[in-house]
């Protein structure tokens, strides 16, 4: 695939994030600046909970979708805090909620406590887009990833993630793999995330090239793809103005 015909279409399925120790309300200006481009606006700017109504103001003129994240980063296992937070992120008006799977209860086999999770998820986003983060560097075995993956999508789950980027090992081409083709065995309409030390071209197309290939090129979009990331939005830009 051309660089430059990937970087547009990368650019419009980038969830362009934030979520540093010392975000402040001027990293949130300077990242839902950024979010629109020359080349097209990103697909959604990703906040802490704490930022969702100063990004959805910045973003309201547009397209631009506003997620946030919850049970971030451990992947916990309480559904008190689950359903504070994802209800306080909603009522501050996220579009989209990113949920860390409890990765630890599954780790253990503790399969009920994992559908539950997904279940009251979904319950709580009341038709907003729910993407469950899985944290594939922790599971790491890839059948394990295909079953965690079956979880999420039989319990309601629109996008199934690979990672925080929080962790040691974040986001690889063979954990997409797991991923993708479990989605693809489904019936369900379920997208995929990857995130978690994606910086260039070449770390993104990886993955776009392993889902038109699964998924077909008609599926990659916005509504069923996304690319977490920081840095890369510069890259992907830098590549569309050099043209090549």
């Amino acid at each position: 695939m051309d660089d430059v015909i990937a970087a547009h279409t990368l650019i419009r399925l980038l969830d362009l994030t934030s979520l540093n120790a010392d975000d402040s309300e001027y990293t949130v200006d300077e990242l839902c600046r950024k979010a629109r481009t020359p080349y097209g606006n990103v697909a959604a700017v990703c906040v802490w909970p704490k930022f969702v109504a100063q990004a959805k103001e910045l973003t309201a003129d547009s397209e631009i979708k506003v997620a946030t994240v919850v049970n971030f980063p451990n992947g916990e296992n309480n559904l008190g805090k689950l359903k504070k937070e994802i209800c306080a992120a909603l009522e501050s008006g996220a579009n989209e909620i990113d949920a860390v799977f409890p990765y630890r209860e599954f780790l253990n086999k503790n399969v009920k406590t994992c559908e539950n999770f997904v279940q009251t998820s979904r319950e709580l986003c009341e038709g907003r887009a729910l993407k469950i983060i899985l944290e594939t560097g922790e599971i790491q075995n890839a059948a394990k990833i295909a079953e965690a993956s079956r979880i999420c999508i039989e319990n309601g789950a629109d996008f199934i993630k690979t990672s925080t980027g929080k962790t040691k090992v974040s986001a690889t081409p063979e954990a997409a793999n797991a991923i993708l083709e479990t989605i693809s065995q489904s019936t369900a309409n379920v997208g995929f995330k990857a995130s978690g030390g994606i910086r260039t071209i070449d770390d993104a197309k990886k993955y776009l090239v392993l889902a038109t290939s699964i998924m077909g090129y008609k599926w990659v979009s916005p509504a069923n793809m996304r690319i977490g990331a920081s840095s890369l939005l510069d890259n992907l830009i830098a590549t569309v103005r050099r043209g090549y």
